[in-house]
């Protein structure tokens, strides 16, 4: 059956097809096999000797092709990937020996079904940058566009190296921001959950004690009384709106105009706005020092980084800058527009490069720069993030103790 890994599908999900065919000893044989269509899977048979007299599209089992529809790709499995094809390249093994042995290893649905796609393109004589661009979201444009310079100047296993350094970094980077991200998460998130039940169960009961005595209570306190009574009364429909509400914003937060929204205060909010920065600026000097080691042109890897950065603001930044290098503007000049993006430190580091003609290495030295102080502020952000938290969940029961307890004051100085 090792032969099916030489015609294996055009489209995103294999074909079965069920096949009654006559050996060459004259006997009756019935099995399944794989194929774009059916007369390619007529034309493997033959090809094995046999005489196919019945092929009929196998039923399909819809929970793998759902599987296959919906699974996603890792960062971890495109690195391991492209490391492999790295290693087996240097081997000397060719490109086509290598994909099939990863379409073998390959345990995630999808990706094996991408992977063997792009062997099959291969094999017929497609180039394995232009087999990877058909699947952009899985590959992204960094990836592809590494991976077609490596092919038309013959070194295909080192952009590969360099591009397993730029994605461990990536990944590396990543795995630590969400790392420092969980700590705050977990807490907002049991503060939201508490209130919700404190809000239903707890403050109907104390809020009744104010209205049996009566008397002219104080505003935070008739607040309380009016989420008490509407979160007690209304439960169900209460927790409906919540969940409607927080959907409705993330839901916004994911349109381009939301996301803008999102950048603009990451920027701007004192705490976060430089750890915001130090990301983007070693991801945009990683990525650009990484492509110029490959030999793509700078224009062209100005476009790639545009479209690899997070953060929109940098994003519009580089591509503009694209567009003025294409027209002859030194590269420094046009990331000093905005220096609050691009600080003068790293403006006239590129510039020194670009005088000396080692842009790549005083890119390389700037990622390595900034990676460091990312990697020192994220394992401080906790301590940096619990004052905040702390000042934030004071201002609450704060707020909640003026509100139930000044009432309460009122009542016990009426009783005396």
């Amino acid at each position: 059956m090792s032969f099916l890994f030489n015609f294996v599908i055009f489209v995103n999900v294999l074909m079965d097809f069920t096949y009654t065919a006559i050996t060459k000893e004259g006997k009756k044989e019935t099995s399944v096999i794989q194929a774009p269509n059916a007369a390619a899977a007529g034309h493997i048979l033959k090809e094995q000797g046999l005489l196919p007299t019945l092929i009929q599209e196998k039923q399909k089992n819809s929970l793998l092709v759902f599987l296959k529809s919906v699974s996603t790709v890792s960062l971890e499995e495109k690195i391991n990937f492209i490391e492999n094809l790295s290693i087996m390249l240097k081997a000397g093994i060719s490109i086509s020996r290598a994909l099939q042995i990863l379409v073998k290893q390959s345990k995630n649905l999808r990706f094996k079904t991408v992977l063997s796609d792009i062997y099959t393109q291969v094999e017929s004589g497609k180039a394995l940058g232009e087999a990877m661009a058909k699947y952009p979201t899985v590959f992204t444009n960094i990836m592809v566009s590494m991976v077609k310079v490596g092919e038309l100047s013959g070194n295909l296993d080192k952009s590969l190296e360099y591009l397993t350094v730029q994605l461990h970094r990536e990944a590396d980077l990543k795995s630590k921001t969400k790392g420092a991200m969980i700590y705050p998460s977990v807490i907002v998130a049991a503060m939201v959950i508490i209130g919700v039940l404190m809000s239903i169960f707890v403050l109907p009961k104390l809020t009744s004690v104010f209205k049996e005595f009566g008397g002219d209570l104080p505003v935070t306190t008739r607040v309380i009384i009016a989420v008490a009574d509407f979160m007690g009364g209304n439960a169900v429909l209460a927790i409906i709106i919540l969940v409607v509400f927080f959907g409705a914003i993330i839901s916004f937060l994911r349109t381009e105009m939301g996301k803008r929204y999102v950048d603009w205060f990451l920027l701007h909010f004192m705490v976060i706005n430089s750890i915001v920065k130090k990301i983007n600026l070693a991801r945009f000097s990683r990525i650009l020092s990484s492509l110029l080691k490959s030999g793509i042109p700078i224009v062209q890897a100005l476009e790639v980084s545009s479209d690899s950065l997070g953060n929109f603001f940098y994003k519009d930044l580089v591509a503009q800058t694209a567009v003025d290098v294409k027209l002859g503007k030194p590269l420094t000049e046009c990331l000093n527009k905005d220096n609050n993006l691009f600080p003068v430190l790293v403006v006239q580091m590129i510039q020194v490069g670009e005088e000396s003609g080692t842009v790549q290495e005083i890119l390389e030295q700037l990622a390595l720069h900034y990676e460091d102080e990312v990697d020192t502020t994220l394992r401080n952000l906790s301590s940096i993030i619990e004052p905040l938290l702390l000042l934030f969940i004071g201002g609450v029961v704060g707020f909640l103790a003026v509100a139930l307890i000044s009432p309460i004051y009122s009542i016990s100085q009426n009783i005396k």
